[in-house]
């Protein structure tokens, strides 16, 4: 028995190593260069996976995904072995995808990592309390806004920030990764209002709090390091990440611009396991604070047509003006470089797996 306790805890300690996690649905743009993975700490700046002029959307072979205003999208990832930390969703249209102030200024919604999943074993504690591997679906929803023009190509992005831990040091947070999903939105119920950011709380080990458990910052930017990359050494598995991001404890609260502050040490949860089976290193700019809950939209389906697509900026509060359509291959523009705030040295420590 003492065998079997030793190699679940080794598993888990590898499967905590190789940080990743990324969009499932919609499905995300993806890259190559990063085997599909967006890691600020690979030296994968964001705001996308990969630029607009990389985007398959560009193709006129690959299939268009089409949504409406008012519609309910599901939003699916994986836990990926990682616990803890906050989602943060925005959408802006497909030609503003390369900005990351466009994102920053369009964001629609937060939520927790674990917001319907956990950890396989809720009794493994050898990470501490629901720290465990496993890696289920995490899932949440999110509405299509009513100020988009009709045919307009929008970009979905997706942040998983303030997660942990690196490399099974429980005291350690991950940089930041980034997914991005093209598609068309069209039809729905209409208005020149434009949606204010709203936070969705509870996770596995909160289940009945309006927070999360994180580790490190609850604000987007603090764990981009900064434009950074690293300089892989061949047979060094840490030298091709610049994580951890930043030490400290375990910490619970809300995104940033949501909540005042933050506090250490979590409480006990009645999760169970799913049926089926303090350095900084921040290449954008932190975020803004968020604003208050907007309501719901009414659900949608989502169009079986295939409308030509157009480009636009979301309207504010002005009624939307004529918007010029989006080629079937899009004529991209070079990709602006982010801003770069101040961020301190990364960590020296090394990652030392404690004795089994």
């Amino acid at each position: 028995m003492q065998f079997s306790n030793t190699l679940v805890a080794v598993s888990a300690l590898v499967a905590s190593c190789a940080g990743h996690s990324l969009l499932s649905t919609p499905a995300p743009r993806g890259n190559t260069k990063w085997w599909g993975t967006c890691a600020a700490g690979a030296g994968c700046s964001g705001p996308c996976d990969s630029p607009k002029a990389e985007s398959p959307f560009n193709s006129i072979y690959n299939p268009k995904t089409y949504v409406q205003r008012g519609q309910e999208l599901e939003i699916v990832w994986n836990r990926l072995n990682h616990p803890g930390g906050f989602v943060r969703l925005a959408m802006v249209p497909f030609n503003q995808s390369d900005d990351w102030a466009a994102f920053n200024d369009n964001v629609l919604k937060y939520t927790c990592y674990e917001t319907t999943c956990g950890p396989s074993d809720p009794n493994d504690d050898y990470f501490g309390h629901l720290n465990g591997p496993g890696s289920s679906p995490c899932k949440t929803t999110l509405t299509i806004p009513e100020n988009i023009p009709d045919n307009t190509a929008m970009t979905l992005q997706w942040i998983w920030y303030g997660g942990g831990i690196y490399y099974g040091e429980p005291d350690t947070s991950f940089g930041e990764y980034y997914s991005c999903s093209d598609m068309i939105v069209t039809g729905g119920p209409s208005s020149n209002q434009k949606p204010e950011p709203v936070f969705k709380g509870g996770d596995v080990t909160y289940p009945n709090s309006d927070v999360c458990k994180y580790w490190g910052s609850n604000r987007v930017g603090d764990c981009n390091f900064g434009g950074r990359k690293p300089n892989p050494i061949e047979g060094d598995l840490l030298s091709q990440s610049l994580e951890p991001c930043m030490r400290g404890p375990e910490l619970k609260g809300k995104p940033y611009g949501m909540d005042s502050g933050s506090e250490p040490s979590p409480a006990e949860s009645s999760y169970s396991a799913p049926s089926n089976n303090n350095d900084v290193a921040s290449s954008a700019a932190p975020e803004s604070p968020a604003q208050p809950e907007a309501p719901a939209a009414s659900e949608a389906p989502v169009s079986s047509e295939a409308p030509v697509s157009s480009e636009a900026p979301v309207s504010s509060e002005a009624p939307a003006p004529n918007y010029p359509e989006v080629p079937e291959q899009s004529e991209i523009p070079t990709e602006e470089s982010p801003a770069t705030p101040i961020y301190s040295e990364k960590p020296e420590s090394k990652c030392i797996p404690r004795s089994l």
